[in-house]
């Protein structure tokens, strides 16, 4: 018995026709005719109108050819088609005269930024439109030559608007010749610069509205976040950070009174007693393996150590590597 609802295709249907009724039709446009209580097998023939009652004999029923019984039926979804055309065109034709007057579209929150050429321009078109506040967290304390020469080109961009910046480094910085370059291009007044022993990866933020993140390692991926609360919460990292560093106009505190180590030595003296290589200190450190081990042979003569593990054994014993945490 066909049960399957008009129009519908269910299991065992084709188009809304279930199997017994094309097999009747079939039968029917073949033989010409077919018994009435047959229909009782597949009453949707008759309701589609594909079958007809004979005129000659009541006890039969004739089928509508095939081809006018397709016209008949496409005719709704010709119709639908039509009507959905209709609408489209309508649609498209208001909207579009609408397109020379709209505005830009809204960007993403998140964009990734990929090719250095592509972030540097980011970070350009960015810094010129940047009207209020550019913060920076630069890990490391050395700047490459390309690197500061694009710093001072964006940090003069952002100070001709009448924009401050406040940039946060590592330690090492400090003893950086090319940095102190980069400070003596840029007019006093505008930049307030403070250093800490580790820092977070590389940060900016524009206006507190735009911030970019490396997306990988290296710089040639980033990310560029426009996500209020995103954008918020980075800027909360980075006032936590700024509020623990030291200005770079004063002296970096000293390790314990009668000590002559530098900061940045007290915090390789602390990374060293973790149990952390020479890789990984001059890493965290943002300095050269080479200048981070001219730092542990300066840690050594200065301590008297005459090894490695004599060198850490002193470290714990005179409490060095535990002084000065409040800076990190």
């Amino acid at each position: 018995m066909c049960t399957t609802a008009e129009n519908t295709d269910g299991p065992g249907t084709v188009h809304g026709f279930c199997e017994p009724a094309l097999r009747l039709y079939a039968a029917a446009l073949r033989e010409g005719r077919l018994p009435r209580t047959d229909l009782a097998e597949a009453p949707c023939l008759g309701r589609r109108g594909l079958i007809l009652p004979d005129p000659d004999d009541e006890r039969w029923v004739r089928p509508v050819p095939a081809s006018a019984a397709l016209t008949r039926l496409l005719r709704p979804f010709a119709q639908q088609v039509f009507e959905r055309l209709d609408a489209t065109t309508a649609l498209v034709d208001t909207l579009m005269q609408l397109t020379s007057i709209a505005g830009h579209e809204p960007r993403p929150a998140i964009t990734v930024l990929e090719g250095q050429e592509r972030v540097i321009s980011a970070l350009r078109e960015a810094s010129r439109a940047a009207r209020d506040e550019v913060l920076t967290a630069q890990p490391g304390g050395n700047r490459l030559a390309h690197n500061m020469r694009q710093g001072v080109t964006n940090a003069q961009a952002v100070i001709a608007a009448g924009g401050r910046m406040r940039h946060l480094y590592q330690h090492p910085v400090r003893y950086n010749t090319r940095f102190t370059e980069y400070l003596d291009q840029l007019p006093p007044g505008h930049l307030e610069v403070r250093t800490m022993e580790q820092a977070i990866d590389r940060l900016i933020v524009f206006d507190r509205t735009v911030a970019c993140i490396p997306a990988a390692p290296g710089n040639d991926t980033a990310l560029e976040i426009r996500h209020p609360a995103l954008v918020r919460y980075l800027v909360h990292v980075y006032e936590v950070l700024w509020a623990q560093a030291t200005p770079y106009d004063e002296t970096l505190p000293t390790t314990t009174p009668g000590t002559p180590l530098t900061a940045v030595q007290q915090s390789i003296a602390r990374l060293l007693t973790e149990g952390h290589v020479d890789e990984v200190v001059a890493r965290k450190m943002g300095i050269s393996v080479r200048t981070c081990r001219s730092h542990i042979a300066k840690l050594m003569q200065t301590l008297g150590a005459t090894s490695r593990t004599h060198l850490g054994a002193l470290l714990v014993r005179s409490g060095i590597a535990g002084a000065g945490r409040g800076d990190t």
